[in-house]
């Protein structure tokens, strides 16, 4: 019996960034899993803040080359990997010049929030997707973990729909506690649009707001977790009125429960999307 194949996109895990709990469970759940034979490729950006010599980082070069187009602007993306050796797992890295090599995360030295986080968000989206298409491995289950990975599982619903990578994926959306006040830029929703996608598929998305990314990345999944105590009541709300599949904030052991709603997604007919 072949391998379920687990995709995990996350804008941070431990040890190579921590901000938020994410770091833990994105560190913690793709091992749980590999342990339950589990075939597992985990995708977050190089920040320019995570140390590439003590992390051993190398480029890929056969995945490095691409371009990604955002507002008629071709971005280079560079892919590099590095290992957990406890774990026998590779991470892959996002990496472009302009979006990710500065000091900081989300915020300048100022605490200011960067007025391209809009579109860091989606250089790293559309280049996870590319990457796992010039990996040439098709994931049955696509987990994305926090806003940064907001627009995936619109991407693969409607662009990718028929790629024959994405087009069997199962889409898991985790939401966790917002951690900003701020709004993405106005445009965001426009600048999103890519290939055989047209402004109503994301429109969801038009208010750019931390509650409005959750809600409009549920709105495209196939399940979604909630990871936290400390959701927004508006997108629980949502969560609620959507009738997908949902596992409630509860860390089992062995993640017990991530494997049953993997499970219980994988055998079924896929999930309408509204």
């Amino acid at each position: 019996m072949a391998k379920t194949k687990l995709l995990i996109v996350t804008h941070e895990m431990s040890p190579f960034l921590e901000l938020t709990k994410i770091s833990e469970i994105t560190r913690q759940l793709p091992q749980a899993m590999q342990e339950k034979g589990f075939e597992i490729r985990i995708l977050m950006p190089r920040f320019g803040n995570i140390n590439e010599r003590r992390n051993r980082l190398h480029e890929v070069i056969r995945l490095s080359g691409m371009n990604i187009m955002i507002d008629d602007n071709d971005n280079p993306l560079i892919i590099k990997v590095a290992s957990i050796p406890a774990a026998r797992m590779q991470v892959y890295f996002l990496d472009n010049e302009d979006y990710f090599q500065r000091k900081y995360v989300f915020r300048d030295k100022e605490n200011k929030f960067y007025a391209d986080n809009d579109e860091r968000t989606i250089f790293f989206c559309k280049g996870a997707l590319e990457t796992v298409k010039k990996l040439g491995w098709a994931p049955d289950i696509v987990h994305c973990h926090g806003w940064m990975t907001s627009l995936v599982p619109v991407y693969i619903k409607t662009s990718y729909k028929n790629d024959p990578t994405f087009k069997n994926s199962k889409v898991v959306y985790s939401v966790y506690e917002n951690c900003f006040t701020e709004t993405l830029h106005a445009d965001l929703h426009k600048k999103a649009v890519m290939n055989n996608m047209t402004a109503d598929d994301t429109k969801v998305f038009e208010n750019a707001d931390s509650n409005t990314l959750h809600i409009g990345a549920i709105t495209y999944s196939d399940a979604v977790v909630l990871a936290d105590e400390k959701i927004d009541a508006n997108v629980l709300k949502f969560v609620k009125d959507s009738n997908k599949p949902t596992l409630a904030f509860n860390l089992t052991e062995n993640f017990e429960n991530f494997y049953a709603l993997y499970e219980e997604i994988s055998n079924d007919e896929l999930v309408s999307i509204a």
